[in-house]
């Protein structure tokens, strides 16, 4: 039996984990896979207890070689380039959208669609055979989104964006490193490891403050500063209270995220 192409979605301890799988074609998206990532997505932003996401690939078959390049010969005009774009930037938009850190788990190839997921997320760890890349000039001549554009130039910086679009560049995780594009580069059996320890991380952070630092973040790549109604969130919770006490009494805060 053929293994089937699937997005699958998990928790454990209120952290979920979302996996792309489509064997033998390194995790290329399905149009049924961006249903099921958009479904999950929906999900998550409903979920009144989550504390983090990380989205991965499978260790045979990399994080995500791009959408099934079989679907777009169902194309007939740029009309229907136009619509799979907004279809995907309005699922981009939903994981840029959660209020909780995103991480991205890279082993393998991050490339087209698997890129803008990956540059989506807050926090990218990859392995050292991790890859990212957009060689659209070479392959299908089609163009990245803006929003996919834009958040790779405040990662990269506009220079080494446009060199590695332009040269159809694939670059790796080592090299990125330095740039902080990617949080941390591992070896392969140290990835899932290295990844548990930012989760852990986060789960002693207060939600409230990791909510209004992502928030702040999208507002200030917008150009939008208002940022009163985040500052009074945090001040105004009582974790924040607890966060004093607990400084004060040198103990770790007991977070309950209001």
């Amino acid at each position: 039996m053929t293994a089937r192409a699937e997005v699958t979605l998990s928790f454990d301890k209120g952290c979920a984990r979302i996996v792309l799988s489509n064997p033998g074609k390194r995790n290329a998206l399905t149009w049924e896979m961006y249903e099921q990532l958009e479904a999950h997505l929906d999900e998550l932003s409903r979920h009144e207890n989550l504390r983090a996401l990380v989205i991965t690939g499978t260790a045979a078959d990399g994080f995500a070689a791009g959408t099934d390049i079989s679907q777009f010969a169902e194309f007939a005009s740029a009309d229907d380039g136009i619509e799979y774009e907004r279809r995907v930037g309005r699922i981009l938009g939903k994981l840029d959208g959660l209020a909780v850190p995103t991480i991205a788990e890279v082993h393998g190839t991050a490339v087209g669609a698997g890129l803008a997921i990956a540059v989506m997320c807050d926090i990218i760890v990859a392995d050292r055979s991790a890859r990212f890349g957009a060689p659209i000039v070479r392959t299908l001549g089609n163009c990245l989104p803006g929003a996919v554009f834009a958040r790779l130039r405040d990662r990269l910086g506009s220079a080494r964006t446009l060199s590695m679009l332009l040269t159809a560049a694939l670059v790796s995780a080592d090299d990125l490193l330095a740039s902080g594009f990617v949080l941390d580069s591992v070896e392969e059996d140290q990835l899932h490891d290295r990844v548990e320890t930012v989760i852990r991380g986060i789960r002693r952070s207060a939600p409230r403050s990791l909510a209004a630092l992502k928030a702040l973040d999208r507002r200030l790549s917008s150009g939008d500063v208002d940022d009163e109604d985040l500052l009074r969130s945090c001040y105004g919770s009582d974790d924040f209270m607890e966060g004093v006490s607990a400084f004060l009494e040198h103990r770790h805060p007991h977070w309950k995220g209001y």
